[in-house]
């Protein structure tokens, strides 16, 4: 056999068995991505009539989220969903804060995920069209640290940090930080959370809500890994509204 036909089969053999393989990956990959994407906990079914705001709070759609705009023209505060949880799902809170003068910014995150964009409350922040005398940002749970990066990065244009079932493993320096979560939240890891206090300076307040769970901050179900409540998801909100808009008046 001629030597050069010999080597161009057995490369050619070679390049097949490489594009099988890159191919292969690629269906796999492609597989895993559809199924990441759609793994993740949907907002109850009740929260979708809040997508048509109320009298008080009307919810217009932006480019990376919603705008609830309320009553209230001096506070504005962006929040980072949890990770694996349907943006809208933190509407209910979110509606009752703007409604009660704190205008919201409801980021929704590639895949579910806030940690893929850590800075968008920057592309909120820096809009000419949004003129507030004080910036808020904050997050639920893996949002919540994802907020806190923004922040650690942003000290300058963020008046306070409200972390709920959350915390931070980045310095915040002097900013002030609200810390909320439920005395049975199974999910947040305490020894992580006490030590992360270390990241912060003499500017913590924190509000242990009693019968509290990691869950119902938000609206979309339950999951018993995360500890079971004894206090109904709306007394819930309503004591986390509460201390939230005690944290930003005073």
């Amino acid at each position: 056999m001629n030597p050069l036909i010999f080597c161009g089969d057995f490369l050619n053999r070679k390049l097949k068995i490489a594009l099988c393989i890159v191919l292969a990956l690629f269906i796999v990959s492609a597989g895993f991505l559809i199924w990441y994407s759609n793994d993740y906990a949907r907002a109850d079914a009740n929260v979708n009539a809040l997508l048509n705001g109320t009298d008080n709070v009307s919810v217009t759609k932006i480019d990376n989220g919603l705008f609830l705009d309320g009553p209230g023209n001096e506070s504005a505060l962006v929040f980072y969903p949890g990770a694996k949880i349907e943006y809208t799902s933190y509407l209910p809170l979110l509606m009752n804060l703007s409604n009660d003068g704190v205008d919201c910014f409801l980021l929704e995150m590639p895949l579910n995920v806030a940690v893929l964009d850590t800075d968008a409350a920057g592309s909120i922040m820096g809009n000419d069209d949004y003129s507030y005398d004080k910036w808020y940002v904050s997050g639920h749970s893996l949002g919540g640290w994802a907020a806190a990066t923004y922040v650690n990065g942003n000290t300058n244009k963020v008046n306070g940090l409200i972390l709920l079932a959350a915390y931070s493993d980045k310095d915040l320096g002097n900013i002030p930080v609200l810390s909320i979560y439920g005395s049975n939240d199974n999910n947040l890891n305490k020894v992580t959370y006490d030590e992360s206090k270390g990241f912060i300076d003499d500017n913590l307040t924190e509000i242990v809500i009693e019968g509290g769970n990691h869950a119902q901050f938000a609206s979309y179900g339950t999951d018993p890994k995360e500890g079971k409540a004894t206090i109904s998801p709306q007394e819930q909100r309503k004591q986390t509204e509460k201390a939230i808009l005690d944290f930003i008046n005073n």
